[in-house]
């Protein structure tokens, strides 16, 4: 299939799903085009099978904001009729959806068609496609699209909720390539020296530094397990909250032992190295960063919030607790630390979860039939 993909080329789940489907579709032999304003981050720009194409947006004078959603659905048509694709694929409903109806709408004066897929994330939903501005408009994109996924069963029942939506919306849930994600024990030994001493555990936290990720959370939780062992802790990422987290290391006295490391492109050569995840998120409708260190055989320290549960079974293969309940997640975490055979259980039952429910190998296919049925659909 010839395939457009739109998202947000930045840091966040919903860009990294869509670069990395994008990735695996095109070594599965799909020719994928992606349609955004920058190149997505976890892209080289020489990966077989993949083509990137920049939406410029004017800065007329006349508009105060940039219309990149009528830029974007004029370089969508542009791309679906030069390449002849097949359907489009959005990620991230905001303005994704809206843009890729007005493609289909303009091929569709040409006798042409496109259908679009729009695949909810979660932040699209549960929070900004609430606000009373962009609800009828989120509503509208959801109801016109093609087909429609969620990347878990909580968000499908949300958007539902939410949105007083009644159409299908298929379950295609986010997943992690276990040959790219995995522990090699010969670059752990080489890597980890790097970032913590022999007698020290490692522990990790990946995201966008937003507040609903809690940051200020994994640097209480760390401050209560670096009290009672030698341990260090990467952050791998960066935003708005990155400040505040480095003042409150320097206030708990452990900004020596915190590898603030920024952004980073492979984050699976970091994140085999810790023997802890901590991601305390105010919300999850997934928890892709939990998924990537399973796979990695790391367990999690999570919140027990919206689609979370649905990968990590509380005690067996990482633990779950309230929102902001840093006393018990640090004593569970010193807990876990200390007691190697319990962490190596579960380490282990994490990377066979990834690989028996969520690897690329049995997601993309999942995809593809999907795609398939709504191309039938559309031409039928």
């Amino acid at each position: 299939m010839k395939i457009g993909i739109t998202c947000y080329p930045t840091y966040g789940g919903s860009g990294v799903v869509a670069t990395e489907l994008g990735i695996e579709l095109a070594a599965r032999g799909h020719e994928i085009h992606f349609i955004t304003y920058s190149q997505p981050f976890r892209l080289t720009g020489r990966e077989a099978n993949i083509r990137y194409h920049e939406v410029p947006v004017s800065n007329y004078p006349l508009f105060e904001y940039p219309p990149y959603d009528l830029a974007l659905a004029t370089r969508m048509a542009e791309v679906a009729e030069f390449y002849s694709l097949d359907l489009l694929h959005v990620h991230y409903a905001i303005p994704h959806s809206v843009s890729a109806l007005l493609a289909r709408q303009m091929m569709a004066t040409r006798g042409k068609s496109l259908p679009f897929i729009t695949t909810l994330h979660g932040t699209d939903i549960t929070l900004v496609g609430l606000d009373r501005s962009y609800l009828p408009i989120t509503r509208f994109g959801i109801d016109e699209s093609d087909g429609v996924t969620a990347i878990s069963s909580y968000l499908r029942d949300r958007t539902r909720e939410a949105f007083g939506v009644t159409r299908e919306i298929e379950v295609v849930r986010n997943f992690v390539n276990c040959d790219v994600y995995t522990r090699n024990p010969s670059h752990v030994e080489r890597m980890r020296p790097r970032y913590a001493k022999p007698d020290e555990k490692l522990l990790v936290h990946l995201s966008n530094f937003r507040p609903v990720k809690r940051v200020l959370d994994v640097v209480e939780i760390f401050a209560r397990v670096a009290r009672e062992m030698p341990a260090r802790l990467m952050l791998i990422g960066d935003g708005p909250e990155r400040s505040a987290a480095e003042h409150l290391a320097l206030r708990y006295g452990i900004a020596n032992r915190i590898h603030f490391l920024g952004k980073q492109d492979n984050v699976n050569d970091l994140l085999p190295l810790a023997d802890l995840m901590l991601m305390p998120s105010e919300m999850e409708s997934f928890g892709l960063a939990a998924l990537e260190a399973m796979a990695c055989r790391v367990p999690s320290i999570s919140t027990n919030v919206g689609g979370v549960p649905e990968l990590i079974d509380d005690g067996v293969n990482g633990l779950l607790f309230p929102v902001g309940d840093v006393d018990a997640m640090g004593q569970a975490a010193i807990d876990l630390l200390g007691d190697a055979q319990r962490l190596e259980q579960m380490a282990s039952t994490a990377r066979r979860t990834a690989q028996d429910h969520f690897c690329a190998s049995r997601i993309i296919p999942h995809y593809e039939t999907y795609y398939q049925t709504v191309l039938d659909r559309s031409r039928g």
